[in-house]
């Protein structure tokens, strides 16, 4: 056993599109995945979902893996490790809802003790979740949702009311995910979990291929240190006061300059008259939280 720094070098996203049919899944995980790898022939969709995946061939020769009934967790392991052993850079498992009606129906043929029964089906699900979590690739899977009601009391008669969407897999199975976001019918997407804190709080977007950059982007922050260059750029980039604080946390410098880029990019930001001091450039407290802003 060795103890090493943590550090997040050349990482492989893991994250999910949930949305209901018609919502755009299978079409803005293809242009996450370029953004991912910026080359269609690094692209592989396993396609449970007949053949929609070859609707988009218009934007690039990406592969296709068709995949046939029933879709069991052994064939999904299957097909991802065809895909690495192929050379792919990013997988698109459109859809993993397959999997889990696969272990529904399994269930509900099974006779004897339900309880018992899952103790033979969880293993197999599990065992595809966690490889996917360990694939050497970028992975993404999209889940169908379907709209809840809940009835509530209006005028007093029961009316349904929408409470949002479920998605149709095992509960929790977002948890395992690094990121996840839920597209509604308008094809807008919001992150509904978040680790990277890329998306995290931002409003309703269109995702597009530049969604996929800025997620490599995080995959590959760890992997070289920046240059001086580069951190300026990241300043001058900053949008927030949070943002610019963790720039500043995860880039600690002395030099002068790049202490002043930091002042005055918080000055900007914060519309103030005069930059902060270079020794406390973003003004933090010792418990790291911004002090009240001097006017």
């Amino acid at each position: 056993m060795q103890l090493i720094k943590a550090s997040r070098k050349n990482a492989k996203i893991k994250m999910a599109l949930q949305a209901p049919s018609g919502a755009g899944k299978t079409y803005s995980s293809l242009l996450i995945a370029f953004g991912l790898c910026n080359d269609w022939t690094k692209i592989a969709v396993i396609d449970t979902e007949n053949h929609s995946s070859e609707l988009y061939s218009h934007l690039g020769k990406y592969n296709v893996l068709h995949v046939e009934e029933p879709f069991t967790p052994e064939r999904y392991i299957e097909a991802i490790q065809l895909c690495v052993n192929e050379g792919m850079d990013v997988v698109i498992l459109d859809s993993i809802t397959h999997e889990w009606m696969n272990i529904l129906e399994a269930h509900s043929k099974m006779t004897g003790n339900s309880y018992t029964n899952w103790s033979k089906l969880t293993p197999r699900h599990n065992a595809f979740v966690n490889y996917i979590l360990q694939s050497p690739i970028h992975i993404i899977g999209t889940i169908r949702s379907k709209q809840e009601y809940v009835l509530s009391e209006k005028n007093g008669k029961q009316v349904p009311e929408k409470v949002g969407l479920k998605g149709v897999t095992r509960d929790g199975m977002d948890y395992e995910f690094t990121l996840v976001f839920e597209i509604d019918i308008k094809n807008n997407a919001i992150a509904t979990k978040d680790r990277t804190s890329i998306f995290k709080g931002q409003p309703e977007f269109v995702i597009t291929s530049e969604t996929g950059k800025k997620i490599l982007e995080w995959c590959n922050d760890g992997e070289k240190e920046m240059n001086t260059e580069d951190v300026f750029e990241r300043i001058n980039d900053c949008k927030s006061l949070d943002e610019l604080l963790q720039l500043y946390y995860q880039k600690p410098v002395d030099d002068s300059t790049i202490l002043t880029a930091f002042s005055v990019k918080r000055a900007e930001l914060e519309k103030l008259p005069n930059p902060t001091n270079l020794t406390d450039p973003l003004n933090v407290k010792p418990n790291g939280k911004h002090k009240a802003a001097q006017s």
